[in-house]
């Protein structure tokens, strides 16, 4: 086993940290449910900032990226796209000000600031809540897989089961490990809320800061001595029609894992990612932790902040860390054990560099920090889970009224429950890459075209909603089981059957409630198709001002995106040395910067 007893002890007393957060916290977290699921709305910009950059820096997360940096190189900075990264360019810019507010405390909620309260709502806000939990319950599942990959690394089965009294298989192994770790998160988040979550991934963020930052240091020694052998196109992030970059001769293997990812054709990959990634960001955060971390910001304005200093917080940091663990890959690839259950894993690469090349001591902070990375992205998504659970169906539903020690215990009980099924879904998925295809394409497909529908069209109804939801949740659920193919390539296919439900069902059914239409129309000021309801708000009130700009928005976004790309790419060139490439980056950051102050940050408004 390669932890020695300063890195066991490092671990521990990180581990017992998060517990003495979740006891300390308890008693503000039942206060009332507000101080419990947003932290009373109390918590500043930057601690929230860093607390969502923190939940992203997770360990599947990390292990995908450094698979990718590892095989693609510079070309790996667009595949992030899937998610799609730049979806925090639309929020910094104008979605997470529309979002907050409204003043609500889950996105199901929300629902009835824009539909208001028919039966309509009551089927979008359902529809909402099931989309919610899939999708936590997918996010969950995809984080118990990559822990317990990781961790199999440096607690080999082989010496931990001479000290446990039941057999388990090497396929399961992973699992165990990842129902032991979970409980330390989910210990912390039911008792404490919010605040726990937040206070421990600041904690998590200053442990991973220094992790990269070593890692980084040891890489660019380890290029100081040996060249990096790469193929032709590694270290450009342009690319052709093709992908062309051919590994034979290099690592045995790689050419297969990209043939593997239907990488191949980039360009069609490329555009198909980028049309999704901009439908997708245009429809706001689904809801999950970092929908749950804008609602818990303290006015719209720190909200678009809290989401512009994500980028910043979390790109450069991670991706020295990222870019020092494929470099190391590259460079001792002989020196790596990745054959799981007999076959090759790239998967592997950052565990096991992680146990090949980080010196005693910081192989403990660095195992905290990346399981810090893993609690916090599973305890965000479990308090926004929970959120669903006790705000959109017990006090809904079943106990308005409830007292808040009965919301208490609801909370507690929803939680474990929340855990054991995603930890049932995570003993089916294959792989950390499979299941992340299908969120980030299947199951976010469906939830596209209702949510854009439902900013920037004010004839969308609630109907509209509710059916554009179900059209695509269903074949997202299926397709899978039908198609052999990559998720993203029948994505549009879910897009037409998610727009055919929600046309029909609006235009089967009258418009929303006009009240409900032109309240929400002052409360958010949003722009697109909404010209009938802004004269009839400004008939009733002349002195009414929408300073929302479509076309000071949307500059500002590719202005964004252009900004966060490069905050990416100017680690990357750093660690490889590549000291004229960085420059050009950090020139690039600087003017897109100046920029944004100007034509964004100078033109908030407060409230």
């Amino acid at each position: 086993m390669r932890l020695k007893l300063i890195d066991i002890v490092i671990i521990l007393l990180y581990l017992s940290f998060t517990v003495v957060i979740g006891l300390v916290l308890k008693k503000r977290a039942q206060e009332n449910k507000t101080a419990y699921l947003l932290g009373g709305n109390k918590l500043p910009w930057y601690m929230l900032g860093i607390s969502n950059a923190s939940g992203m820096f997770d360990i599947s997360g990390t292990m995908w990226l450094v698979t990718l940096m590892f095989v693609y190189g510079l070309k790996s900075i667009w595949i992030p796209w899937l998610w799609p990264v730049f979806n925090q360019i639309f929020l910094m810019v104008y979605l997470s000000a529309w979002l907050r507010r409204s003043n609500v405390t889950t996105g199901a909620e929300w629902i009835g600031t824009r539909f208001g309260s028919g039966r309509d709502a009551t089927l979008s806000h359902n529809i909402v809540v099931v989309f919610a939990l899939l999708s936590c319950l997918g996010f969950l599942a995809y984080g118990f897989i990559g822990l317990g990959k990781f961790m199999e690394i440096f607690i080999p089965w082989e010496v931990v089961s001479n000290y446990v009294p039941f057999s388990v298989p090497d396929k399961f192994v992973p699992h165990l490990y990842g129902i032991v770790f979970t409980a330390f998160s989910v210990f912390y988040t039911i008792l404490g809320g919010m605040v726990s979550i937040v206070w421990a991934d600041v904690i998590q963020y200053c442990i991973m800061g220094v992790s990269a930052i070593v890692i980084g240091i040891i890489a660019m020694r380890a290029l100081s001595i040996h060249p990096l052998i790469v193929p032709e196109g590694w270290m450009s992030p342009f690319f052709g029609w093709e992908l062309n970059m051919d590994w034979s001769g290099i690592i045995a293997g790689v050419n297969d894992k990209i043939a593997s990812d239907g990488y191949s054709l980039f360009m069609i990959f490329f555009m198909m990612m980028l049309f999704k990634g901009i439908l997708v960001s245009a429809a706001g955060p689904a809801p999950n932790y970092d929908m749950q971390k804008i609602l818990a910001t303290r006015s719209p304005k720190e909200a678009g902040m809290m989401s512009g200093f994500v980028s910043v917080i979390l790109n450069p940091i991670r991706y020295i860390m990222i870019t020092g663990f494929a470099v190391l890959g590259i460079i001792y690839y002989d020196r790596l054990d990745l054959i799981v259950g007999g076959r090759l894993d790239f998967e592997q690469i950052l565990p096991s560099a992680i146990s090949e090349f980080v010196p005693i001591g910081f192989t403990g902070l660095m195992l905290a920090g990346l399981l810090a990375a893993f609690i916090g992205t599973f305890a965000g998504t479990l308090n926004a889970a929970q959120a669903y659970i006790v705000n959109d169906i017990y006090l809904k539903y079943m106990r308005p009224k409830a007292t808040n020690r009965q919301v208490s215990s609801v909370t507690y009980i929803s939680g474990i429950g929340i855990v054991v099924i995603s930890i049932i879904f995570g003993m089916f998925a294959l792989d950390i890459n499979s299941i992340l295809q299908w969120i980030v394409s299947a199951l976010w497909g469906s939830y596209v075209v209702s949510n854009v529908l439902k900013w920037y069209w004010w004839r969308f109804n609630g109907y509209g909603y509710f059916w554009g939801m179900v059209a695509g949740i269903i074949p997202a659920l299926i397709f899978p089981q039908i198609f052999d193919t990559l998720d993203l390539y029948y994505f549009p296919l879910i897009l037409l059957i998610s727009l055919a439900g929600a046309l029909i069902g609006t235009y089967r059914h009258p418009p929303t409630d006009e009240a409900v239409l032109k309240k929400f129309y002052k409360t958010v000021r949003p722009w697109g198709f909404w010209k009938p309801i802004h004269e009839k708000v400004v008939a009733e009130d002349p002195n009414f001002v929408n300073r929302s700009s479509w076309k000071r928005d949307l500059l500002n976004v590719l202005i964004g995106i252009i900004w966060q790309t490069t905050l990416v790419a100017l680690p990357i060139y750093f660690v490889l040395k590549k000291f004229g490439n960085a420059g050009i980056c950090l020139l690039i950051i600087i003017v897109t910067s100046i920029f944004l102050k100007k034509n964004w940050y100078d033109k908030m408004e407060d409230d």
